[in-house]
């Protein structure tokens, strides 16, 4: 009898806890197959007609395809350059015991995003990067990389660290090189690591918006603006924000199912030291 009221208990507070995450979730999803007024209804409407016209005038209002290619351009390649920039300092830092840099590079990414967006926007402005859609993608990737890179480095030390050193030396002793050293030992075994920053800096970079809002200009807008578009001074249109913010979660949603696997084996290969 007390583990029976043992094994309720725990259901109850996984239901609790279950409902309070996913509850919106569910609420946005179900919101973006209403009409406005049934949205806007009170007491709320739960047993409703579903419609797609929310998602059709997203692609017929706005051209919500190339806002989807932006984002995947801005996101892809902003964690593509985290990668190839952080996974060798965090190599560097887990071996040569560089502290500082380590500590440089946290700070970056605690620091509140508008200390970098003032100098970015200034020197957008007076290089009228704006005006050419190539340089905005690559100013808005840039900036995004000081949300991806200094993720990448503090997640892949600890993974670094893991690997004896003595597995190492015996390369050493074998002829191999520092870089053979990194490409053949070091990045194989740090694999599930590789695929939690990937998939971290591609959640982070995607949801993020301060730099977009700023930097972007009508050709290079990512999805997480757009959003903006729908709620007006006198009037907001919750149907098409539903249906846009539901876009907007399926790729981050997707990747994590995906790699539901190997971000546990990740998560929890990175919290043991070899």
């Amino acid at each position: 009898m007390q583990n029976k009221r043992y094994y309720v208990g725990a259901y109850v507070q996984y239901i609790i806890l279950a409902l309070a995450f996913l509850g919106p979730v569910l609420w946005m999803v179900s919101s973006s197959f209403k009409n406005n007024v049934d949205i806007t209804a009170y007491p709320p409407v739960i047993l409703f007609k579903p419609t797609l016209n929310n998602y059709l005038n997203l692609f017929r209002v706005y051209p919500f395809g190339q806002y989807i290619l932006n984002s995947f351009i801005i996101t892809g390649f902003s964690t593509l350059l985290g990668l190839i920039l952080g996974v060798p300092a965090a190599y560097a830092i887990a071996r040569f015991r560089l502290n500082s840099i380590a500590l440089l590079s946290l700070l970056a990414r605690m620091a509140p995003g508008v200390l970098f967006l003032i100098p970015w926007y200034i020197i957008s402005t007076s290089l009228h990067i704006s005006s050419n859609d190539f340089a905005d993608y690559l100013s808005l990737i840039l900036a995004h990389c000081v949300i991806t890179m200094p993720l990448v480095v503090w997640l892949m030390i600890s993974y670094f660290e893991s690997i004896p050193i003595d597995t190492e030396e015996s390369a050493v002793i074998d002829g191999c090189s520092r870089w053979g050293l990194f490409f053949r030992i070091a990045l194989p075994l740090s694999l599930p690591g590789l695929a939690v920053s990937t998939v971290l800096s591609f959640i982070f970079s995607w949801n993020y918006f301060l730099f977009a809002l700023a930097l972007a200009n009508n050709a290079t807008m990512p999805l997480t603006v757009i959003a903006f578009n729908f709620i007006g001074e006198g009037s907001a249109d919750w149907g098409g924000l539903m249906a846009a913010s539901t876009i907007i979660s399926l790729p981050a949603l997707i990747l994590t199912i995906f790699a539901q696997k190997l971000l546990i084996k990740g998560l929890t290969a990175g919290a043991i030291k070899g």
